[in-house]
Order: C-alpha cells, then structure tokens, then sequence
C-alpha cells in the first residue's frame, strides 16, 4: 500500500468523507496517519465533529488497535512563509512581506508556486523521520481538488516550468515530483454510479495517465442497495394487474381487512418498479463503463440518514473489509 494516499473526485462525490474515512481505516492497528486539506473549507474538521483546523498537525482521532490520525488544513500562505524561512532565512522579513500583502500577491499571480507550496508541504510529511530513523507516518491521505483539475495540480513540475528553470523554487518541484511519481504515491478517484461523475473520472484517469503520475483506485461512493435484481425485474413486468391485486389483498395490504382496495395500489406500485428498473440499469451501465478503466474498483453504501462521526467508522471499517487500506 503506497505511503502518499492522494483522493480526488467530482464535487458532490464524497471525496473528503471517503479522504476521512480511509485515514481512519489506514491507521488501524497502531499507526500513525495524516490526512491534510489543500482547499480551505475545513470539511476535516466537520466530518470529525472538532474545532477550525490551525495550520499545524494536530491529532483529531484514535482509530480501532489504538492508531492515531492526525490533520493539517495546509494555508499557502503560512506555506510560503515556511519556505521563506527555509531557503532564504528571511524571519521577521517574512512576516513583513505578509503584512504588506506580498505573499498573497505571489500565490495568486502565480498559482503554479502555490500548488508547489501545497504538495510539497504534503510530500515532505511523508518524507519526514524522526531521531530513530522511522517514517513520522505511516500514511499521508490528501483530500485533494476536485478530479477537473487534479492532473494540473499535482504535476507541479510543468506549472513552474516557465517561472524558475533553476534555484530552490525549481528543486523543490523536483523534489516533490520525485514523491509524487514514485511508488510511494497513489491517486484515487471518487465517484458515484452516475453519467458525469463517471465521464469526469474516466477523463481525469486519461490525464493522470498521460502526465505518468499514478492511478490507485476507483471508490464508487454512496451506493444504493439492490431491492430487486434483473430476474425479479422481469416477473414484475410480466405479472399481470390483476394477479398482482390479488398477491396484495392475499398479503393484506389494500384488501377488505384494511377497507382498501388492493387494486389502487398497484399503479403506484408498477411506477415505482419502473423507476427502480430504470435506475437499475443506468448504474449497471455506469459499471460496465468503469470496469473498462482496468482499475480496482470499491462501492461504498450510502448512509440514508447523512454521514456522523459513527458513520465515518462504519465506512472506515467497510473499507478495511474491501481491503482497500
């Protein structure tokens, strides 16, 4: 299982529940995870039911055999300062620039060094070793931007091709390709049994293909259960209304017991079938064209009643059983 965990997905996918809930299933067991947040919307911290996230690592769980997750909501501009103070020993200059508005200046005109500044602040958590030697984690898990722009993201490399040709800027992004395209790194994608959230993950994997970073998996998140499978389908469009009436007045539903008339029911009935059948197959058909993407592939099921911290170990314990952590 590579060390860099990096998910991605269609908005409304579930991409950072689905983030949250493999650091949780990949820190079972004593292990130490860190699951980071690139775009500012502290949904960390509201899936885990805890405070605004600072830009420092701090411990947000304890996961089943007592692993620890820890969480970072990355600030680029707090990034920067840090590689001001890496590189060029700047201090209090550092945060006079701040003051005057220069950083921001620098991560908005040249949004190439701000995603610089975000993976590698990711990349170097997993590079980090403490005294002993041992990695700090056993896994980083990027919640990172959405699947329409992960490519561009993570292929830092090119973005500040044009910008630095040598110097620290330019060695960081190799130092941070380095990571991002060895085995230690995984891309996931997140997405749900639907046309376009399907077509975005089909063209996101082109892209990461193309630009040789490497795909993990695709996780199919918020999956419906089967009601009725395709066999069961068939009988219920062949029956005939009145066999069908009569099987509800025998099974008491709209008969003389309950002063109905089992024969109103079954419009309703046959509606709601043909909808399930039409949902039914639009989701085979989204499989179909997954599976041709040669990719491990995970369904997650949908939780009815919205997704809680209970929830989010549940779906980190279905993880786990899927094998995916």
């Amino acid at each position: 299982m590579s060390r860099f965990q990096v998910v991605s997905g269609k908005g409304g996918t579930g991409k950072t529940t689905v983030a949250a809930a493999l650091s949780l299933a990949l820190a079972t067991e004593g292990k130490r995870t860190l699951l980071v947040e690139v775009e500012g919307r502290q949904g960390i911290a509201q899936l885990f039911e805890t405070e605004v996230l600072p830009y420092e690592e701090r411990k947000i769980a304890v996961a089943p055999g007592g692993g620890e997750v820890f969480a970072l909501a990355i600030d680029p501009e707090q990034a920067l300062l840090d590689y001001l103070q890496m590189f060029y020993k700047l201090g209090s200059a550092g945060r006079a620039l701040k003051k005057l508005g220069a950083i921001d200046f620098a991560t908005t005109v040249a949004p190439g060094i701000r995603d610089v500044l975000l993976t590698g602040k990711a990349c170097e958590a997993v590079r980090r070793k403490d005294k002993s030697g041992r990695f700090a984690y056993d896994h980083v898990v990027m919640d990172a931007p959405p699947t329409g722009r992960i490519t561009r993201f993570l292929n830092v490399n090119d973005e500040v091709a044009g910008l630095a040709k040598i110097g620290p800027i330019h060695n960081q992004a190799q130092a941070v390709m380095r990571v991002l395209k060895s085995p230690e790194t995984a891309v996931h994608l997140v997405t749900l049994l639907e046309e376009m959230p399907v077509q975005e993950t089909a063209d996101g994997i082109a892209e990461l293909r193309a630009a040789k970073l490497p795909v993990g998996r695709i996780i199919v998140n918020m999956v419906r259960p089967e009601v009725l499978d395709e066999a069961e389908l068939e009988l219920v469009r062949a029956a005939p209304r009145g066999a069908l009436a009569r099987s509800l007045s025998a099974a008491g539903l709209g008969g003389a017991r309950r002063g109905g008339n089992a024969e109103k029911l079954v419009d309703p009935l046959l509606t709601q079938a043909e909808e399930y059948a039409e949902r039914y197959a639009l989701e085979h058909e989204q499989r179909s064209v997954l599976a041709e993407l040669q990719l491990p592939l995970h369904e997650l099921p949908l939780f009815t009643e919205g997704m809680d911290l209970a929830g989010l170990y549940e779906l980190a314990d279905e993880l786990r059983k899927q094998r995916i952590s």
